[in-house]
């Protein structure tokens, strides 16, 4: 075999292994990289987000949308870019779903989910967020544990938990909102941390109070450590 032609077959598997390499990460980190370059836009276009209730999603007595968010001062990168605007967010359901207005979110959640079974939730984990079997639902006292986490690989992670990428944006006091058998809950995050995978007692506890738990993959696109956000109904606080 010629020296020419080795060179053309090594530069043609090197090329390869490149682009394969290249894909497996734009597959893997795409999600939170989009994610995060369009809520770092809207921020910059100076949009905000409100939610309006479908009509069926108050037919049972759901309370009204919150005031439209106030923009304060318009911003020149707004006007070029058609931003300066409050954009509407409707839940995918009235039966059970999770908007969080500050990142965009918007997802329907499946509920009594075995999170200690694979093969029941990340199927689901393709389509929504998963509810923890044995927590409670909304409206009543305890923990409602809400996931949208790890997968079998690292190379499956932005298959699953791109709808909670950016919960790291939230801070104390942002709102996130529980659509529940037609009826609207309003919570305000009370606090943020990051965990081991093997620390799973915000899962288990028993609470006398009620609280909703989001878990997911800390850093986006690894399964290295759990971030775990905290919120407790705005009635409470």
């Amino acid at each position: 075999m010629s020296e020419k032609l080795k060179f053309i077959i090594l530069r043609t598997v090197g090329n390869f292994f490149l682009l394969f390499s290249l894909w497996g990460m734009a597959m893997t980190f795409g999600p939170a990289f989009y994610l995060e370059v369009a809520y770092r836009f809207n921020q910059a276009r100076n949009v905000k987000y409100t939610i309006v209730q479908k009509p069926e999603t108050t037919a049972f007595g759901g309370i009204p949308a919150l005031p439209t968010p106030v923009l304060g001062k318009t911003t020149l990168f707004g006007q070029l870019t058609g931003g300066n605007k409050v954009e509407i967010i409707s839940p995918v359901s009235a039966q059970f779903s999770i908007v969080i207005p500050k990142i965009g979110a918007n997802a329907e959640i499946f509920p009594n989910v075995d999170p200690g079974k694979p093969e029941i939730y990340l199927p689901l984990l393709k389509k929504g967020v998963a509810h923890a079997a044995g927590t409670v639902f909304p409206g009543v006292g305890g923990n409602i544990y809400l996931f949208a986490h790890s997968t079998d690989a690292f190379w499956n992670v932005g298959r699953y938990n791109a709808i909670f990428y950016l919960l790291k944006e939230l801070g104390k006091g942002d709102e996130i909102d529980l659509f529940f058998q037609g009826i609207r809950h309003v919570y305000k995050v009370t606090d943020k941390i990051t965990v081991s995978p093997s620390d799973v007692h915000y899962l288990s506890d028993v609470l006398p109070y009620e609280q909703l738990t989001l878990q997911t993959c800390w850093p986006p696109g690894t399964t290295l450590k759990r971030l775990i956000v905290m919120a407790r109904p705005e009635k409470d606080l």
